[in-house]
């Protein structure tokens, strides 16, 4: 994915409709912005959160981020039409359950990744999940469905 082409987020956000071909699309945009802010929260991006990131998204999608798309993705400049925060709000009603309790889940990971959650590490993840309006039994991993 090229990380300048974050092309459903933004047409979403501008308030286009999602086809269910899309959906999967906008959910490796979302889990990617999110995760590469996440490793920005508190400004100090590790290389172990980077390359925890890289792994959860090779799991979640399938598909390679290098380091280089991971830190751009990081970068504030990306968000300067509006806050990733106000992108999730804005996309949450598009993604599945699974896909939102996916994100909550890896962005719990990815803190978890370097043995220390500092206190703006726990504030963006509370913004998170509201923004992405995840309930707690998402939060704890819990979808309805079948259990792997």
């Amino acid at each position: 994915m090229a990380i300048a082409d974050l092309k459903n987020v933004l047409k979403i956000f501008r308030g286009a409709e999602v086809s269910a071909d899309q959906q999967n699309e906008l959910f490796k945009e979302v889990l990617l912005m999110t995760l590469a802010r996440a490793a920005d929260a508190d400004i100090n991006i590790q290389n172990i959160e980077v390359e925890r990131i890289q792994k959860i998204l090779k799991d979640h999608t399938g598909e390679t981020f290098s380091s280089a798309d991971v830190r751009v993705a990081a970068r504030a400049e990306l968000y300067a039409e509006a806050s990733l925060l106000k992108y999730l709000s804005s996309v949450r009603g598009k993604l599945s359950d699974a896909h939102r309790a996916e994100t909550i889940c890896a962005l719990a990971d990815v803190f978890r990744s370097d043995k220390t959650v500092s206190v703006l590490e726990v504030d963006f993840f509370d913004r998170v999940a509201e923004a992405l309006a995840v309930t707690p039994s998402q939060i704890a991993g819990l979808v309805a469905g079948d259990v792997d």
